[in-house]
């Protein structure tokens, strides 16, 4: 299997990506849909082994500019698994799977119980419990962070941060003065994958799965994309209506239990929680609401100015370069998501995180890169988290 990058240049380019894709069973890594596609845009999808050399030969016929990004999905995902750490336990620099993650959950709460307490808001298609890390020093009328990770099974870097997260929080605490004073006056409510089925799937089956794993009436097509299940422009832009498809927005909204757990969950505690944010990979981006239309939030200058100041403290350990703005207008439409359901609930600062890389590795970063990539997106959270502290409301 092949991973290319294109570039239409216009109309009639775009037009040979949307026939590819519906002949030739593609798989859109970014955008998530060929329905997204415009003329100058980049553009990464996955082709099974045995019909890259007819997407090769169409590419070179229609004269589009293209490059193999990898080569052999195969041993990239191989090499994914590069960690130096020898251990069949949980890691932090390494990719855990659901079942190391659902046994650290209780461990770490065990291990700081005046610092972690873990919950169940739900459970699974598939029966898994899902599971809430709630981190703070117990205080009263405290107001809370919601972060989440792992909407996507294959974004398997979105996971490793809702844990390293966690392990600063409780390895740094009294320590950092600045992670202290938050963990003091806020809590943090993290939830470590979103997408418990999915994400065990990625490790068994099929390691580029997306969606969650729910069956759909009257098709052998499995899943629905969580991030367009919200009740948020459910189902207008960028989303489909097509069981089969990648971005498919569910039969209604919150039709998966895993959105509809989440979805409760903030709703009841609507009155604490000030801050709302989901991390994705990947494209380095920092983005706000809105995705399900090109209006702006009322807040626009005071979101943007969040992110643009978020973006430089990443930038600031390994220089990696994040683009920001307002999703719609920054990337492309898409509609259900929960940063603009969680805005329109009420949650003012509401950011989507895309995490490294830009396309070389894509949804294989190396094991290598986490720990990198976590500690320069803990600068961005920390940033957010002490904005939102001084700006309650």
């Amino acid at each position: 299997q092949k991973v290319f990058r294109v570039i239409p240049q216009n109309d009639e380019q775009v037009e040979i990506l949307s026939f590819l894709a519906s002949n030739m069973e593609v798989d859109f890594w970014q955008p998530d849909s060929a329905l997204l596609v415009k003329p100058k845009m980049r553009v990464d999808f996955r082709v099974e082994a045995e019909k890259s050399f007819e997407v090769e030969d169409l590419l070179k016929e229609s004269g589009m500019e293209y490059q193999v990004l990898i080569d052999n999905l195969q041993a990239a995902m191989d090499a994914q698994f590069d960690s130096k750490v020898r251990t069949t336990s949980h890691s932090y620099v390494k990719y855990n799977n659901w079942d190391t993650i659902a046994a650290w959950t209780a461990d770490i709460a065990a291990q700081n119980p005046d610092l972690v307490s873990r919950s169940v808001i739900g459970e699974t298609y598939e029966g898994r419990p899902i599971y809430l890390l709630k981190i703070g020093k117990s205080g009263s009328d405290k107001k809370a962070i919601f972060i989440d990770c792992g909407f996507h099974a294959r974004e398997w870097i979105s996971p490793a941060f809702c844990q390293w997260f966690v392990k600063e929080a409780v390895e740094t605490y009294g320590k950092d003065t600045a992670l202290t004073t938050l963990l003091n006056k806020l809590d943090f409510y993290v939830l470590p994958v979103v997408n418990i089925d999915g994400y065990v799937y990625t490790w068994t089956n099929d390691r580029m799965w997306r969606k969650t794993r729910s069956k759909n009436a009257g098709t052998s097509c499995i899943g629905t994309d969580p991030n367009r299940n919200f009740d948020a422009g459910w189902c207008t832009l960028g989303a489909s209506q097509s069981p089969c498809a990648s971005t498919y927005c569910g039969s209604a909204p919150e039709s998966e239990k895993e959105t509809k757990a989440l979805a409760d969950f903030i709703r009841a505690h609507l009155s604490t929680i000030k801050a709302y944010l989901t991390i994705h990979s990947y494209s380095q981006l920092l983005l706000f609401p809105y995705s399900y239309t090109y209006n702006l939030p009322s807040n626009y200058e005071e979101l943007n100015s969040i992110v643009s100041a978020a973006s430089k403290e990443l930038a600031s350990l390994h220089n990696t370069k994040y683009t920001y703005g307002p999703g719609a207008k920054t990337i492309y439409p898409a509609a259900g998501g929960s940063d603009d359901w969680a805005y329109d609930q009420g949650i003012k600062y509401s950011f989507t995180f895309e995490l490294r890389d830009t396309g070389r590795y894509g949804f294989l970063l190396p094991e290598s890169q986490i720990q990198p990539t976590c500690e320069e997106t803990l600068l961005a959270v920390k940033y957010i988290a002490n904005y939102v502290l001084d700006h309650l409301y």
